[in-house]
């Protein structure tokens, strides 16, 4: 039996599913289904259906495996694998079930998760080529959404950055309709998720992987390198710009996962947040003062923004956390994207009856 998960002392393990192992699963998910034939592949997933407990655990839990014994992904960093194995063996070999599964205080813990919990698994055959497909998505880090019924053994893949490559479906045309329309409206939070859903009346499981964000920042300076590192610790890359044309260059290959900050205050920078507007992607945050910010609206007014485009901008950047120093502004800033591409309001945990965690 073998595996292509990451060593149990990896970043990778901890009871998420980052983007290494995502692309991991996907290069063996491409390797299994060589030839990418519709039909039975011999490749069965195990996914989430419903959860409780174990703390902040990423969405988008998923572990794949073959008839042979081969397995690949993370559920849970293996804390259910005596229960999520054999289910993607019966998976592989055809049979679609659903399992509940525990897991004590004293075992979670030690898998690296925050507390105790159960979930309730569904397991279900990958036609040979979903799973070809899947797989080059994941391995590419690519937008990609699965959508099965539960219970049943049709499948949808969506892949694409707006999730427009169709193959499968729910076997109701309606079903389908409204599963994609509902994979695309995570998509655009920008954020990984897990969704039980009714498409137009039928139960459906939907996934959804979003790339892992990338931070634009425009500007230099003690900031800039704060939000790095603040960038780093949440495993999105960063790129740093300084001039004018590098900014705008790279606004126009924004994907909606892709974030914007603006540092420097220079008017002949209000080009790149007009560019950001205009492409309709992404997080775009600008940094400065109330006065700054007045300024940055009304030159952005007199060039023909409305107020929907005003909206839009983030300006000042960031979550009124009382930030002082460069490093409590980058987490103020950070914090915003999180709570944007959730979908939530950022308010106190403990003000909230919403389920804690994405």
């Amino acid at each position: 039996m073998t595996t292509a998960t990451p060593p149990a002392d990896s970043p990778e393990t901890g009871g998420s599913v980052p983007a290494q192992s995502r692309r991991l699963l996907g290069a063996a998910l491409r390797r299994w289904s060589a030839g990418g034939a519709p039909g039975p592949s011999g490749i069965g997933v195990v996914r989430v259906l419903e959860r409780h407990g174990f703390g902040s655990v990423e969405s988008g839990q998923i572990l794949a495996g073959t008839r042979d014994g081969e397995f690949s992904g993370l559920l849970y960093a293996g804390a259910l694998d005596d229960t999520a194995r054999p289910l993607v063996s019966e998976a592989a070999h055809g049979a679609g079930t659903t399992r509940e599964a525990h897991v004590a205080e004293t075992a979670a813990l030690d898998a690296g998760l925050a507390c105790a919990g159960g979930a309730t698994l569904v397991g279900h055959p990958l036609p040979g080529d979903v799973a070809v497909r899947l797989g080059e998505a994941l391995e590419a880090a690519r937008p990609a959404a699965l959508a099965s019924v539960v219970g049943g053994g049709t499948v949808l893949l969506l892949t694409g950055d707006d999730l427009t490559d169709r193959l499968g479906g729910l076997g109701e045309p309606d079903a389908t309709a409204a599963a994609t329309e509902a994979a695309r409206d995570l998509l655009r939070r920008g954020a990984t998720a897990t969704e039980r859903l009714s498409a137009a009346g039928t139960d459906v499981l939907l996934d959804v992987w979003v790339p892992v964000p990338s931070m634009l920042i425009v500007g230099a300076g003690a900031l800039g390198a704060a939000l790095d590192a603040q960038a780093g610790l949440l495993g999105w890359s960063t790129r740093t710009v300084t001039t004018l044309d590098e900014a705008r260059a790279a606004v126009a290959g924004f994907t909606d996962a892709d974030v914007l900050v603006l540092l420097d205050h220079d008017p002949a920078f209000d080009a790149v947040l007009r560019d950001g507007l205009a492409h309709g992607r992404g997080f775009l945050g600008a940094l400065g003062s109330r006065r700054t910010q007045a300024a940055r609206r009304g030159r952005l007014v007199a060039a023909g923004v409305d107020e929907a485009g005003l909206a839009a901008i983030h300006g000042p950047v960031g979550l009124d956390l009382g930030a002082r120093t460069p490093a409590e502004t980058a987490v103020s800033i950070v914090a915003q994207v999180i709570a944007r591409r959730a979908g939530r309001t950022a308010g106190a945990l403990a003000a909230s009856a919403g389920r804690i965690g994405g």
